[in-house]
């Protein structure tokens, strides 16, 4: 993500653009898809010549993603570029239709060249892919060409990044006019590769998209900080985490807050934790009792489900007045015993599920959540007045108003204790006083760029959750452009 707030559409959202683009801005669809094909074509062009490539082959649907591809094949012909066209069907669209007629490029039976062009559906794709398209798509990975998708790699779903029946894996997309959430959620980031954006002067009339966030947006929650300040100056946060079963919940939530610039951390917990980690940090307050005059509460890392448990969020919630996150153990006995206890609340709240635990809130089954993520997190969030953190490849960000999706991170982060050290920075950062939706996209931005330079240094496979609460400094720095 290279610029500030990228919008994410929905596909019911960008053909709403297409429509008003065309319908009230006076463009023809005919000359989108001119622009939209030459696009293509310019980044074709680049990646060939930085690879060497000799020969390119244009693998073309029926619809309008078929119509770029046609057009990208006359613009890379005309280009003097060796191409040519595979066309799995006749043309169904009318642009398509007359796109076909004004292509010369040589056509082809063979999927086979150098770098091929997959424009076989593009992101209305709304069924299961079989027949000879299916045949086309599995050709194209079968290749080992370079591959270069349309819009969105063929297959994927434009909504949800989930694959319907098959897809085509891509190693770069070149993304028409706005990312789409299927770029991003499930498969997506595996499946698109590399992404970059082209404008093709389609105007989106609406003012509320999901977004995704860069560097830039994340620098000012780490402005310089006055020498003439103190730990109160920067809040109190207090994680409610651990017991004799997990004792490592504890220490990592404490050990990603100590590293989020908050004043104070302070963790209420079980003696046998307390004693453990003492030692290791020696900055932390331990209690046995919640401090209702901390500016944040962390609750559920390794608690352990229980009815005191529950009994204990219900009590914070109706006494407590400032920014409560309720994780794991806590997210599972809201489960248990009932959600109806967060509409009597008296402070704002984070709840940061993955899709099992959101499922168990929800009562929805984990297919429903994962072809619905964006609406399911928003439609709970509006519910129950709260942001909700559904975390995942992407994670999703909603207060019920605005929505972000995070796209910072790596596998790294499919580990057990990454969760535990979320909610600890998290709980830093709303001490230092960012509302609870900023909190909630900065943790999630900050870890995952943590993360990924983990990841650099020792790979995916040996990254811990401790690797990357040891790295958030150079993460910091990457923002503050001190690195």
């Amino acid at each position: 993500v290279k610029v500030l707030m990228e919008k994410v559409l929905s596909n019911t959202q960008m053909r709403a653009a297409d429509a008003y683009t065309v319908k009230v801005q006076g463009q023809s669809a005919q000359t989108l898809m001119a622009r939209a094909g030459a696009a293509i074509a310019d980044e074709v062009e680049k990646i060939m010549k930085k690879h060497g490539f000799k020969s390119a082959v244009v693998v073309c649907g029926s619809g309008n993603n078929g119509g770029d591809g046609y057009v990208c094949a006359e613009s890379l012909k005309n280009r003097g570029i060796a191409v040519s066209v595979y066309a799995v069907a006749e043309p169904t669209s009318e642009e398509c239709i007359l796109a076909r007629k004004a292509c010369t490029a040589e056509f082809t039976h063979e999927i086979n060249a150098d770098l091929i062009v997959d424009c076989i559906f593009g992101t209305g794709l709304c069924r299961d892919i079989g027949g000879k398209f299916a045949e086309a798509v599995n050709a194209v990975n079968a290749s080992g060409a370079y591959v270069v998708s349309a819009d969105i790699p063929s297959g994927l779903n434009g909504d949800n990044g989930l694959i319907q029946g098959c897809a085509v894996k891509a190693d770069l997309t070149v993304v028409i006019a706005e990312y789409k959430l299927g770029h991003f959620l499930n498969d997506g980031l595996d499946l698109c590769g590399k992404t970059v954006k082209k404008d093709i002067g389609i105007i989106c009339p609406q003012t509320t998209y999901a977004e995704i966030y860069s560097d830039e947006d994340i620098k000012p929650f780490f402005i310089g900080r006055k020498r003439n300040s103190h730990k109160g100056t920067y809040g109190s946060a207090n994680i409610v985490a651990g017991s004799s079963e997990y004792l490592g919940a504890a220490a990592l939530a404490c050990g990603a807050a100590l590293k989020s610039g908050c004043g104070y951390v302070r963790l209420t917990t079980a003696e046998m934790v307390k004693q453990s980690l003492v030692p290791v940090y020696p900055q932390v307050i331990f209690s046995d009792g919640i401090d209702f005059n901390s500016h944040s509460i962390s609750i559920g890392m390794g608690c352990g489900v229980s009815k005191d448990l529950y009994n204990r969020l219900i009590y914070i919630l109706e006494n407590y007045e400032v920014a409560l996150i309720i994780d794991a153990d806590g997210l599972n006995a809201l489960s248990e015993y009932g959600t109806d206890i967060l509409l009597n609340k008296r402070c704002k709240i984070i709840l940061t599920p993955h899709v099992k635990e959101f499922s168990r809130l929800t009562g929805a089954e984990v297919g429903t959540i994962l072809s619905d993520p964006v609406g399911m997190a928003q439609s709970f969030a509006k519910k129950f007045g709260v942001t909700v953190l559904l975390k995942g490849a992407a994670s999703i960000i909603c207060d019920g108003e605005r929505t972000a999706v995070n796209v910072r991170g790596t596998s790294a982060l499919a580990k057990g204790g990454s969760g535990d050290m979320l909610s600890g920075y998290m709980c830093g950062l709303l001490a230092r006083g960012l509302s609870t939706y900023d909190a909630a996209f900065c943790a999630a931005y900050v870890l995952g760029l943590s993360a990924e330079i983990s990841s650099a240094e020792k790979t995916d496979y040996c990254v811990t959750a401790e690797d990357v609460i040891k790295n958030l400094h150079f993460a910091v720095r990457r923002l503050t452009n001190k690195i």
